[in-house]
């Protein structure tokens, strides 16, 4: 199922690589965010990639321009699908990404990765959002930082599944939304950090593009078997839709 992304949340590039394969042909792709590559680095993103995996290189990249495109640009050189920057980085941020992920992978003869932005952390509400400074509600608040990615070129966004509806009225239907913070039904239901969650099912419904789960995954006593279960749901959702 090509919606769903696991979350590769795990303390070493063995755990990563077992579950790799043990789910190679149910899941998607694979999400390695900041606390794995830290560990294990770029080899691990290329060692995933050489198995034919579809890797989404979650670093949340935030800086000055120039340094966020030689970031992308080393992205591509370990062969990663998707990267992400912070839409909040502004205009000229997500521009440079996106032309630096084009002209590597151009150099490397390799289609680019697709760029996407940070909207507002699933871990995040009203209130959290506030303390920042930012005054305007949670979704419009996305909804705007969509609305910059969009223009920027990057080719969509990771929020919230509560957002979704909202992306999909001001951004078109081909503009991706990755989705984290699934829980509930197939999914198992302890929200841990996140605060705005929803089922797997119903983050599809809502207009999510990929959805990336782990715990429920990959802490599950057989994650085959959990990843299966949520691919099921996923396939009810295409079929009926």
């Amino acid at each position: 199922m090509d919606k769903l992304l696991v979350a590769l949340d795990v303390d070493s590039g063995r755990r990563a690589l077992e579950l790799a394969d043990v789910l190679k042909d149910v899941a998607g792709g694979f999400k390695v965010g900041s606390r794995l590559f830290t560990l294990e680095g770029p080899d691990l993103v290329r060692q995933l990639v050489d198995r034919g995996a579809r890797v989404f290189l979650d670093l949340k990249f935030h800086d000055i321009p120039n340094t966020v495109a030689q970031a992308v640009a080393a992205a591509v050189q370990t062969g990663a699908w998707m990267v992400d920057v912070h839409a909040a980085g502004g205009l000229p941020m997500m521009q440079a990404a996106v032309s630096a992920g084009r002209e590597a992978a151009d150099r490397a003869r390799r289609p680019a990765p697709l760029v996407v932005g940070i909207t507002v952390l699933t871990s995040m509400d009203q209130a959290a959002l506030h303390e920042t400074g930012i005054e305007r509600s949670l979704p419009e608040q996305v909804v705007s930082l969509a609305k910059l990615a969009k223009a920027a070129g990057l080719q969509g966004v990771v929020a919230s599944p509560h957002e979704t509806g909202a992306i999909r009225e001001a951004c078109d239907g081909k503009f991706s939304i990755v989705t984290p913070g699934i829980r509930g039904a197939s999914a198992g239901g302890d929200r841990h950090d996140q605060m705005r969650t929803m089922g797997p099912a119903d983050a599809i419904r809502a207009g999510a593009t990929f959805i990336v789960v782990g715990r429920p995954i990959i802490a599950a006593v057989d994650p085959r078997a959990a990843a299966e279960g949520i691919v099921m749901e996923l396939e009810q959702v295409t079929r009926s839709g």
